[in-house]
C-alpha cells in the first residue's frame, strides 16, 4: 500500500480496476461485487467507449482540495486555461476559511502560463520565477504546485526543481503529481493530494510531548488523544454537514477534527495525535487511512457516508463500538430518530410516489437515495462517476432496486440525455454546474450537494426534505425551458440503447 516512494500516485485504474465505463442494473452490480469481479479482467472492470463526448479531470479535482487548504499559495504548472475553474470557487473557498479562522485569506494562486514556446524550450525557468515570487510576495507557510499535462509531457524535472528551490524559501514546497492524462478516473485526484501531503505534510509532532512533563500531564494527554477522532471530509460537505457530525460524536464523548479540506498545514503534523480515522467517503480518503495505519498503526473506518438515517445510524455505531460507547450511541440513535419521525410527516404526505433519477458519485448517490426511500419516492435511475469496492455497504440500506439501472459515466451527457429521455422521472439530483442539459429535459433539479447546505446526519436528512418539496413544488422553470429549447441530440440518438457506446474489456 506504500507508494511514498514514487513520485507520484498510481492511476486508480491500476491500484482498484476502478470502473468508468457500465450499463445494467442494480442487481448486476450486486452481483459482480459479491463475485469480486474488480480484478483484472473482471465484469467491473471494463475498458470505456467506443465515443466519448466528455470527460473528467484529475488536474481540476485536485484543485477543488488543494484551493480549500488555508496558509497556502497554489501555483498551476500548466497552460492559462488549466486551472481556470478556480475562479468559481473564489468567493465560497474564502467564506468557508474564515468560518474557521475569520482572519483567513481567500485563495492565491498562481499560473505559469506555459505556452507554445514552453513546449519547445521547456517550462523550467517560469516554474522557479513563479515559486520565487510566490515566497517573496505572499510569505505563505506552504506553496503547493499542482502539476498539469503540458510539463509532464516535455519532461520537466518538477521534483528536482522544487528540492533546489525549497533552500532558497522560506514556504515549505509541496509538489503534487495531477496530470489529467495519466488517468481516465477523475477521483485519482484524491489520491494524488494525499500523496503530496503524506510526503510533506505528516510527520510525528513534538509539541504535547514538550508539553507533558509531569505524570498527570501525560495521562491527560494520553485520555485527549484516546478520545480523538479525525473526520476526513470532503469538497462537497458544507460547514453545516461539519457541525451536525461533530454535535453527533460529541454527544457520546468524542472529540472530532476535521481533515484535509480548510485545514492548516499544522493540522496534517498533528492528524497522528488521534485515535481513529473516519472516512467520510472510501472513493476520497482509502490512500490516506490506508498509509496512516501502515505506518503509524492508526485504525481507520471506511464503510459508509452519514447521508440518510439508516446511514447515520450505521456510521454513528461504527464510531461508537470502537470506543465501547455502544449504549450511549443507541440512546442518541432513538431519540434523533424520534424527533425526525415528527418533522417528516409533512414531506412524506407531498412527496410520495415521486421519481427520482439520482447523479453523481457512486457513494453519494447511493446514500441519498436511502433518503429518497424513507420518504416514500421511488429511485428510477443513477449514474455514477465510476464504481469501486466501496459502493457494496451502500446497498444495505436501500430496499427494492434490483431492477433500478445504472450508468457508470463521469460526465458523459449524451447517455444521460437518453436515460432521462426514456425513465422521464419527476425530479433529477445530480451535481451542480452540469446540470444545463438536464434541465432542457424541463425535469425540475435539486443538487446533489452545495456549500452552503447541510445533506449530512440526522438534520441533512431534514434539510434535504424540505428542499426537495419545494424543487417539486416549483419546476416551471425548466418546464418552460424545455418549451423553448432544443436539446442538441438528433431524435435517432433517442431510439438507441443508451449504454451503445460501452465496450466490454474484451473488445476489439
Amino acid at each position: 500500500m506504500n507508494y511514498l516512494n514514487a513520485k507520484s500516485a498510481p492511476a486508480r485504474e491500476d491500484r482498484l480496476k476502478t470502473n468508468i465505463a457500465y450499463g445494467g442494473t442494480c442487481a448486476d452490480v450486486k452481483d459482480c461485487l459479491k463475485s469480486g469481479c474488480f480484478g483484472a479482467g473482471g465484469c467491473l472492470n471494463l475498458a470505456g467507449r467506443r465515443f466519448s463526448q466528455t470527460h473528467g479531470c484529475q488536474f481540476t479535482l485536485s484543485l477543488a482540495i488543494l484551493n480549500t487548504l488555508r496558509n497556502a499559495v497554489i501555483i498551476m504548472h500548466a497552460p492559462i486555461g488549466c486551472g481556470s475553474c478556480s475562479i468559481g470557487n473564489v468567493g465560497v473557498n474564502k467564506s468557508f476559511k474564515q468560518l474557521r479562522d475569520p482572519k483567513a485569506e481567500g485563495v492565491i494562486w498562481l499560473n505559469t502560463n506555459l505556452d507554445e514556446a514552453d513546449v519547445i524550450s521547456g517550462g523550467e525557468r517560469k516554474l522557479r520565477e513563479a515559486v520565487l515570487y510566490a515566497d517573496r510576495e505572499f510569505r505563505p507557510e506552504t506553496i503547493i504546485v499542482a502539476n498539469g499535462c503540458v510539463p509532464s509531457l516535455i519532461g520537466d524535472d518538477i521534483d528536482s526543481i522544487l528540492s533546489d528551490l525549497q533552500n532558497q524559501t522560506a514556504a515549505n514546497i509541496v509538489p503534487i503529481h495531477c496530470e489529467g492524462f495519466k488517468t481516465k478516473v477523475m477521483a485519482t485526484a484524491y489520491d494524488a493530494v494525499y500523496h503530496g501531503i503524506l510526503k510533506r505534510y505528516v510527520k510525528t509532532p513534538d509539541r504535547r510531548t514538550q508539553l507533558a512533563e509531569t505524570d498527570l500531564d501525560k495521562l491527560t494527554e494520553q485520555y485527549r488523544i484516546s478520545r480523538n477522532v479525525n473526520i476526513l471530509n470532503v469538497g462537497s460537505m458544507s460547514r453545516a454537514d461539519e457541525l451536525e457530525l461533530q454535535r453527533l460524536l460529541n454527544a457520546i464523548g468524542l472529540n472530532v477534527t476535521f481533515i484535509p479540506c480548510y485545514a492548516e498545514p499544522e493540522d496534517f503534523e498533528y492528524a497522528l495525535e488521534t485515535s481513529l480515522n473516519v472516512s467520510i467517503c472510501g472513493t476520497h480518503d482509502d490512500y490516506f487511512v490506508e498509509h496512516l495505519k501502515e505506518t503509524y498503526n492508526i485504525p481507520f473506518i471506511v464503510d459508509t457516508i452519514p447521508i440518510g438515517r439508516k446511514n447515520t445510524d450505521r456510521w454513528l455505531l461504527r464510531i461508537a463500538s470502537h470506543f465501547g460507547l455502544e449504549k450511549e450511541a443507541q440512546q442518541l440513535i432513538a431519540l434523533e430518530n424520534k424527533q425526525l419521525d415528527a418533522s417528516l410527516a409533512p414531506y412524506r404526505k407531498a412527496l410520495r410516489g415521486k421519481r427520482v433519477f439520482l447523479a453523481g458519485g457512486e457513494v453519494r448517490i447511493i446514500a441519498t437515495a436511502e433518503i429518497l426511500q424513507d420518504l416514500g419516492l421511488t429511485v428510477v435511475g443513477f449514474k455514477a462517476h465510476h464504481f469501486d469496492q466501496f459502493i457494496e455497504p451502500m446497498f444495505d440500506a436501500l430496499e427494492n432496486i434490483d431492477d433500478v439501472l445504472v450508468d457508470v459515466a463521469t460526465n458523459q451527457p449524451f447517455e444521460q440525455s437518453n436515460l432521462l429521455e426514456r425513465i422521464k422521472p419527476d425530479i433529477f439530483i445530480a451535481h451542480t454546474g452540469g446540470n444545463n442539459i438536464s434541465a432542457k429535459h424541463g425535469i425540475p433539479i435539486l443538487p446533489l450537494f452545495g456549500p452552503s447546505y447541510n445533506y449530512l446526519g440526522y438534520s441533512g436528512v431534514f434539510e434535504v426534505a424540505r428542499r426537495l418539496n419545494k424543487t417539486a413544488r416549483n419546476g416551471q422553470f425548466n418546464k418552460k425551458l424545455a418549451q423553448n429549447l432544443k436539446l442538441p441530440y438528433r431524435s435517432d440518438w433517442y431510439a438507441k440503447d443508451p449504454f451503445t457506446y460501452i465496450k466490454q474489456q474484451d473488445a476489439v
